[in-house]
């Protein structure tokens, strides 16, 4: 039984909490639009996040550092940071009181935090500027509004990827209400966190102060982007249509066109990179790259990381996925077997070129995967079952206590995540930020075989991988810190 003053003891707590959220608040936001710095709490992003969002993102701690932090300990090094002369960079002040508080707790605070963040300085004298790289997403689909969700949410100081056009074909008199419509309201992931107006005589879209050409055109090769001072463009292909390097070359014969992205799988010799894990491939002169599937996005760096410490000699992934758009809400024609049935009604067995696909990002597991899909009732929120066989034993706690530690200490971070809810279901990870999350609880060893569960979400998810992927094509890839090693 709560007594009188414990109550009262646990609002008041609670208040301080929510007094020291509202604080953070101002502060992460002019870091990261006057100087472009990102802030987050082991690995939750704190940019553009309310006050109860940020009391969350320091309760998730728990399920990855066993324990958890507190607004009253990460209010300090933000100020202290933001005292601080640095480059555009991402810092992450849950790692940095973690770090401080078990390895340096001799050290003042603030001694600590100029140390761990040395390399971010910038040399007096000198300043930070930039000019930013000019993205068109062709196509405005379910991936292209995320996409420039995602990019209308990240506008830091000279704006890495600056969000310039969409490219579509006219649907109708209202087309561009409809397009605006489309931006601003989305029945799986909320409404438009911002403002959005329409210049119907210029063909723009006015959102949180970006002003987002709308181009009319039937074909790839259709546009002068120069009209419109737009120049050395990547340009990023969500339809689908094409996916190989004849026909995705179209587009850079559209002057202010320089490199195209795919958001879809490419054939032939176009490089299918999965961040995380082959990133490393990306040349300067590359001008057309895949960002691969949403599913191979989920299982690789899962993969990679298990492959990396117990050896995979083979293995099944069955992926259960939500329906999309190329199948039929109710029974009609439809050139792929069983996706003609109604998807809202169905479970319908279908083929993945995910696990073939991994090999493309990672080669010695060609041949070492099969695959195969079930498409559920579910709009969004997929998941994959990994079942592997492996080199050497492992136990589910320690298999698990790994991926734990991989989700926050290592370079994967990004791309894998964790959580241990016992009651966690496919609509919990709807805005999901990585590539795939495991579910611990639901992970299984036996000696050398072992079966892991990843959600992902798999419009969410996938769209954050595509914009880390430009982000490194262009070089705009912020340093992240502390640095661990």
């Amino acid at each position: 039984m709560i007594t009188e003053e414990a109550y009262a003891a646990h609002q008041a707590d609670w208040n301080d909490r929510m007094a020291n959220a509202e604080d953070m608040v101002p502060l992460v936001g002019r870091l990261n639009r006057e100087r472009g710095i990102e802030t987050s709490v082991s690995g939750r992003m704190l940019v553009n996040r309310g006050v109860i969002d940020i009391i969350k993102a320091h309760r998730f701690a728990r399920q990855i550092e066993g324990e958890e932090l507190s607004v009253f300990e990460t209010l300090p090094v933000l100020r202290i940071v933001e005292k601080m002369s640095l480059a555009p960079c991402h810092v992450d002040l849950g790692k940095l009181v973690t770090r401080h508080k078990k390895l340096f707790s001799n050290k003042p605070l603030e001694d600590f935090v100029h140390d761990e963040l040395a390399g971010a300085k910038i040399p007096q004298g000198q300043s930070v500027e930039g000019d930013g790289t000019d993205i068109v997403l062709y196509g405005f689909g379910r991936i292209g509004r995320l996409l420039a969700r995602e990019m209308l949410a990240q506008r830091p100081r000279g704006a890495s990827l600056r969000l310039r056009a969409i490219v579509v074909r006219r649907g109708g008199e209202n087309d561009l209400i409809k397009r605006a419509s489309l931006l601003r309201r989305d029945s799986v992931h909320g409404s438009f966190k911002g403002t959005i107006t329409v210049d119907h005589d210029n063909s723009v879209i006015h959102a949180n102060g970006t002003a987002i050409q709308v181009i009319y055109a039937s074909s790839p090769d259709a546009v002068d982007y120069t009209l419109y001072g737009i120049s050395n463009a990547v340009v990023v292909d969500n339809t689908g249509m094409w996916r190989d390097r004849d026909g995705l070359s179209q587009h850079l014969r559209c002057p202010g066109a320089a490199k195209v992205v795919l958001t879809a799988p490419g054939k032939g010799d176009i490089k299918n990179i999965v961040m995380g894990v082959n990133d490393d491939d990306i040349a300067e002169n590359d001008s057309i790259l895949s960002a691969a599937s949403c599913t191979t996005n989920a299982i690789t760096p899962v993969l990679k990381a298990l492959d990396d410490k117990y050896g995979v000699i083979t293995g099944h992934v069955e992926t259960v996925h939500a329906y999309t758009n190329d199948q039929n809400l109710i029974d009609n024609y439809h050139k792929g077997d069983r996706r003609g049935r109604a998807a809202p009604l169905n479970m319908v067995l279908t083929e993945t070129g995910a696990a073939q696909a991994v090999s493309k990002a990672l080669p010695h597991f060609e041949g070492r995967l099969t695959g195969n899909a079930i498409r559920v009732p579910t709009a969004n929120v997929s998941m994959a079952i990994l079942n592997l066989q492996l080199q050497h034993g492992v136990t589910a706690d320690e298999l698990n206590d790994y991926l734990r530690h991989i989700a926050l200490h290592s370079s994967l971070q990004k791309q894998v995540d964790f959580t241990n809810s016992p009651e966690a279901v496919s609509s919990d990870f709807v805005g999901s930020r990585a590539a795939g999350i495991v579910d611990s609880l639901s992970t299984q060893a036996n000696a050398k075989s072992a079966v892991v569960y990843v959600w992902y979400d798999n419009e969410a998810g996938y769209s954050c991988q595509v914009i880390r992927m430009m982000r490194r094509m262009v070089k705009a890839t912020l340093p992240a810190y502390p640095i661990e090693g």
